[in-house]
C-alpha cells in the first residue's frame, strides 16, 4: 500500500482532467454519489467512475467499522496532545511559514499540518479540523489526510470521495503532500482544502513544493542541530563572533568555562572576562591567531588561563575557540604519567625507625602544609613523597618530581615556572608551562632542593606565600593550587649559616619534616628488602632464584651500605643475573660487600624467605643448600 514516490499515477492525472474545470467548480459529481452508495450497499466490483485508491479506502472504512453519517471529530486527550505539540514545536515552526505563504494563494482555504499518527498539530485559514483532531482513515473514515498517510505519497480527494457524509456536504476538495526527513521517512502531513473553483489541477503541484519546502527546512535544521550537538560536545570553548566582536553563539563548554549563559549573546566579547590580550585577540580579524596562552579575569574576581586560538570568517566575523590550561596539564599527566605509585603499605621494612618514618609520614598526609623529608641519597625520599601524596586527600591529582640539582642552574626557573614566548633565546613557540602548572591540583615534589639556585629560591618563596607563579618574561602572575614537599640529603639548616640557602624559605618548608633512616640504621630490614628485590629482578629475568644462602646474607648485613636501599637494590640485580643455583652466593656479590671489613653485627641472622608461598620440597632443598642452622630456619616458618 505505501510508495515513497510522490507523484500521481496517470489514472489519477487522467481522471483529474477528464473531470474539467466545470466538474470540479459546479455541483455533485453523479457518478462518485452512486459509486459511494454501491460500496456502501455491499458491492465489491469497483465502477469505472470511482479511482482504485478510493474504492479500497472506502472499503477499509467500512470494515474498520466508521459510521459515515457520524460527523463529529475524534480529538486527542489534552495530556497527549500538549505532549505532541511539544514534541513537533521545530516542525511546526518550519511549516507555519510555508502555510501561510500557501493560504495567500487561496484565501477561502484551509491548510493543515498533521503528524505521522493523524493529529492535527497547527492550521491556518478556515476553522475546518482544530488542533487535536485526529483524522487518521481508521477514525474519520476515507479524508483526504488519512489517505495520504496509508498510501504514504501525494493524494487529492474530491468532495464527493470523502466518505464521511459531514466532508462530503461539505463540498470542498482538498490534496495532501508527506513532509519527510532526509532519510525519506514521513515526518507530517500538510493538506489544502479549497472551495470549488479555488481548486485546479495546478494545486497539486502548489501543495507538493510547499511540503517539499518544509522538508528541506526541516532537513536544514537536523543539520544545525547536529552540528551544534557537535559544537556542543567539543571539550573546548567556542564563541562566535560578529564582525563589531560582539558574540553571535557560544558553546556549552565556553559558558562553563566563562560561567556565563546565553544571555550574554549580542554583548561584546570582553565582557566574558577582562584580560590584556582582548584587544590582540579582537584586532587579529584577516590574519588568525593560534594557541595564544591567555589569562581572563572573571566576573566572580577568579581567573580562567587558556590557549586561544582564532579564526577568521569569509562573511566576517571571527570563530575564538579556548582550550583551559588546566585541561591540557591533565591530558600531559595522563601521556606522561605524572603519578605516584607508591603508599605506605608498599614500603619494606618492620624496623622501628622505618615504622617511625611512616608514621610521621601519615600525619603529614592529613595535611597541605608544606613538608621537608631528609636523608640520604639512596633512601627512599622520592618513595615517602609519593606516599604520602596517595594518602592525602589531593590523590587524584597530579604528582610531579623535580630533580632540583639536575636542571641546569640558568634554566630553572623556567622549568618550575615555565615562561613566555620569546622570553629567550630558543624559548618555546607560545610559551610553556612550568612544572608548578602541571602539578596544578596536586603535589610537587621537589628534590634536592638543597641545589636550588638563589634566583629560584626568590620565586619559590613566591609561590609559597602568595600561591601564584610567574612565568619568564611575563607581566602578570597565575594561581597555582599546589601542595610542596620538598626534600634534600645536605643540612639544611647549615647552609642557611654559610649563606647558601635562604633562611626564610627553609623555614616555609620545614613546617613538617621526617627523616628516612640509611639503610645502616635499620640492619634488621636489610634481609626483607633483599628478598624483595630478589623477587621482583627473577621475574623480570625469568630466573628460578628462590633466595640467598646464608653466607651471602652475612655478608649483606655486615655491609656499610653508603648508597642504602639503591645500592642494596643494585648489588641484588647483580647478584641474581650471575646466580647460578637456586641461591644466592657470596660470589654473586659486589666486589666491595664481598671484602668489606668492618666491625661484625651482633644479633640474631634474620632470614629472608617467605616459606609459606614455597613447596615443601623446596623448604627441604632451600635448608640443605643455605646450609643455615635448622633451629634458626624453623623459627623462620614460625615468624
Amino acid at each position: 500500500m505505501s510508495s515513497q514516490s510522490a507523484t500521481f499515477s496517470v489514472q489519477d492525472l487522467g481522471y483529474l482532467t477528464a473531470l474539467g474545470t466545470v466538474a470540479l467548480n459546479s455541483g455533485p459529481i453523479p457518478e462518485l454519489e452512486q459509486g459511494w452508495r454501491a460500496r456502501l450497499s455491499g458491492v465489491d466490483e469497483r465502477p469505472a467512475t470511482v479511482r482504485k485508491v478510493i474504492w479500497d479506502s472506502w472499503g477499509r472504512s467500512i470494515a474498520g467499522g466508521v459510521n459515515p453519517e457520524d460527523s463529529d471529530y475524534r480529538f486527542v486527550d489534552p495530556q497527549h496532545l500538549a505532549a505532541t505539540l511539544a514534541a513537533n514545536r521545530v516542525l511546526i515552526a518550519a511549516a507555519a511559514q510555508v502555510m501561510r505563504g500557501l493560504l495567500a494563494y487561496n484565501p477561502r482555504g484551509h491548510i493543515n499540518l498533521t503528524d505521522a499518527d493523524g493529529t492535527t498539530l497547527y492550521f491556518c485559514g478556515l476553522d475546518l479540523t482544530p488542533v487535536g483532531t485526529r483524522l487518521l482513515e481508521s477514525v474519520q473514515g476515507t479524508n483526504c489526510t488519512g489517505l495520504a498517510l496509508a498510501e504514504d505519497s501525494l493524494v487529492y480527494v474530491l468532495a464527493e470521495e470523502n466518505f464521511g457524509t459531514g466532508l462530503r456536504q461539505r463540498r470542498m476538495h482538498c490534496a495532501a503532500a508527506p513532509i519527510r526527513n532526509a532519510q525519506g521517512k514521513t515526518l507530517a502531513m500538510l493538506t489544502l482544502t479549497a472551495e470549488p473553483g479555488w481548486f485546479h489541477f495546478h494545486t497539486l503541484g502548489t501543495v507538493q513544493a510547499a511540503a517539499e519546502a518544509v522538508s528541506r527546512q526541516m532537513a536544514l535544521q537536523a543539520l544545525l542541530e547536529e552540528q551544534q550537538t557537535v559544537l556542543e560536545v567539543l571539550n573546548e570553548g567556542l564563541v562566535v563572533l560578529d564582525e563589531r566582536g560582539c558574540i553571535k553563539a557560544l558553546n556549552r563548554y565556553a559558558r562553563q568555562l566563562f560561567r556565563v549563559g546565553l544571555d550574554l549573546l549580542g554583548s561584546p566579547f570582553q565582557r566574558l572576562g577582562r584580560s590584556d590580550l582582548n584587544e590582540q585577540i579582537l584586532a587579529r580579524i584577516g590574519e588568525g591567531l593560534r594557541d595564544l596562552d591567555c589569562t581572563f579575569e572573571l566576573h566572580d574576581f577568579s581567573q580562567l588561563s587558556c590557549l586561544v586560538s582564532v579564526c577568521p570568517l569569509e562573511q566576517g566575523g571571527r570563530v575564538v575557540s579556548l582550550r583551559e590550561n588546566r585541561r591540557i596539564r591533565e591530558i600531559t599527566r595522563r601521556i606522561i604519567g605524572t603519578q605516584a605509585r607508591y603508599t605506605f603499605e608498599t614500603i619494606q621494612g618492620r624496623s622501628r625507625a622505618i615504622a617511625d618514618a611512616v608514621h610521621f609520614g601519615r600525619i603529614a598526609s592529613r595535611s597541605d602544609s608544606t613538608t621537608l623529608i631528609l636523608g640520604e641519597s639512596g633512601t627512599g625520599k622520592e618513595l615517602f613523597a609519593q606516599a604520602i601524596h596517595n594518602a592525602s586527600d589531593r590523590n587524584s591529582g597530579p604528582f610531579v618530581a623535580v630533580n632540583c640539582g639536575a636542571i641546569p642552574r640558568d634554566l630553572v626557573q623556567s622549568e618550575l615556572f615555565g615562561h613566555v614566548e620569546g622570553a629567550f633565546t630558543g624559548s618555546a613557540k607560545g610559551g610553556s608551562a612550568g612544572k608548578f602548572e602541571l602539578a596544578d591540583g596536586g603535589t610537587i615534589f621537589l628534590d634536592e632542593i638543597g641545589d636550588m639556585s638563589f634566583d629560584a629560591q626568590v620565586s619559590l618563596l613566591r609561590v609559597l606565600q602568595e600561591g601564584e607563579v610567574t612565568r619568564v618574561g611575563a607581566k602578570s602572575s597565575r594561581s597555582v593550587d599546589v601542595r610542596i614537599i620538598a626534600a634534600t640529603h645536605r643540612n639544611l639548616s647549615q647552609a642557611v649559616a654559610e649563606g647558601a640557602f635562604r633562611e626564610d624559605l627553609y623555614y616555609r618548608l620545614n613546617v613538617l619534616n621526617l627523616t628516612v633512616p640509611p639503610l645502616r640504621m635499620r640492619r634488621e630490614d636489610i634481609a626483607l628488602l633483599a628478598q624483595h628485590f630478589l623477587d621482583r629482578c627473577a621475574r623480570s629475568l625469568r630466573k628460578s632464584v628462590l633466595g640467598l644462602s646464608a653466607q651471602a646474607l652475612e655478608l649483606l648485613v655486615a655491609y656499610s651500605w653508603p648508597g642504602n636501599v639503591r645500592e642494596l637494590e643494585n648489588s641484588i640485580e647483580r647478584a641474581t643475573n650471575l646466580a647460578t643455583g637456586e641461591l644466592v652466593q657470596p660470589a654473586d656479590l659486589p666486589l666491595e660487600i664481598r671484602q668489606w671489613s668492618g666491625p661484625a653485627v651482633p644479633g640474631r641472622l634474620p632470614m629472608p624467605w617467605r616459606p609459606m608461598t614455597l613447596a615443601p620440597t623446596k623448604c627441604t632443598r632451600l635448608l640443605r643448600r643455605s646450609k643455615a642452622p635448622e633451629a634458626i630456619f624453623a623459627s623462620l616458618l614460625d615468624s
